[in-house]
């Protein structure tokens, strides 16, 4: 019941700002702006992912509250959960790739470089999570009885890849990315007041980018890893606690759907234009 009132608080001011947030940045980069770029493809797309998960999150707190058995609808919420959490943390990889390609190598950009590249590497990527997401259930040899919910003891060594592959690998990127990224910014020499101002904006964005990224998604994943780590041990006594500690985590990381309106959506230079 305590952390069903936490879900509550979190959720509810997240629900709210996040659907008007989502809905007029989308409205500027779908419908006002009229050139194409890398920029805009990739924020698109992050707003898909967001708003899907906003969807998902008041399914999400009737079934974990109520102990939801798995039937149809709740196979088709929890598809959509885990293909739109990963697919917005990978798109902010995307972001930090472009980034750090674009004001590292500014010559090979135009080569690297284009709407469309960025939009057939976002199709694949919806393609590859979606496909996991419909399969993933399917790996288990032990079935779960309850939505959103790990009974099981038996360690899923395919949710182990997942958190490997869809946040950590990614998270080296992102610090990487944004760490060159601030040094490349810092050693550039501003001919006017007006540059240099923009200089320290760019690099204020990035580590605020860097920063939300961090703390909003590793929690989770952290207390995913101490779940297996128990799991693997056997540690009957522990699953209360950590399981209490996800579903915690995980409201940090959801709210990160609604402060991507503030880290992306309304600093990106076209937004603001």
């Amino acid at each position: 019941n305590d952390i069903a009132l936490f879900q509550l608080i979190v959720y509810i001011p997240v629900f709210s700002f996040g659907i008007p947030l989502n809905t007029i940045a989308f409205w500027v980069f779908c419908c006002k702006l009229k050139r194409w770029t890398e920029t805009r493809v990739y924020m698109i797309n992050l707003m898909v992912a967001d708003s899907f998960l906003l969807f998902s999150l008041p399914f999400m707190i009737y079934f974990t509250k109520y102990d939801h058995p798995i039937g149809k609808l709740c196979f088709t919420i929890q598809n959509i959960y885990f293909t739109n959490m990963p697919m917005s943390i990978l798109i902010i990889t995307l972001i930090a790739i472009d980034r750090y390609i674009a004001i590292k190598f500014p010559l090979k950009a135009k080569i690297l470089r284009s709407p469309l590249k960025s939009a057939s590497i976002c199709g694949f990527l919806w393609i590859t999570l979606i496909i996991y997401s419909y399969l993933h259930p399917k790996f288990h040899e032990r079935k779960e009885q309850l939505c959103f919910r790990k009974q099981s003891l038996q360690p899923s060594y395919i949710s182990l890849f997942s958190i490997i592959f869809g946040y950590f690998i990614p998270l080296g990127i992102v610090i990487f990315c944004s760490v060159q990224v601030i040094k490349c910014l810092k050693k550039k020499t501003a001919t006017s007041p007006h540059g240099t101002k923009l200089i320290q904006k760019a690099i204020h964005i990035i580590s605020v980018n860097l920063c939300v990224f961090i703390v909003c998604f590793s929690p989770f994943y952290i207390t995913l890893l101490l779940r297996f780590a128990v799991d693997v041990a056997g540690a009957c006594s522990l699953i209360t606690e950590v399981r209490a500690s996800i579903q915690i985590c995980a409201c940090l990381a959801n709210s990160n759907c609604c402060l991507d309106a503030f880290c992306y959506y309304f600093a990106a230079k076209e937004f603001q234009e």
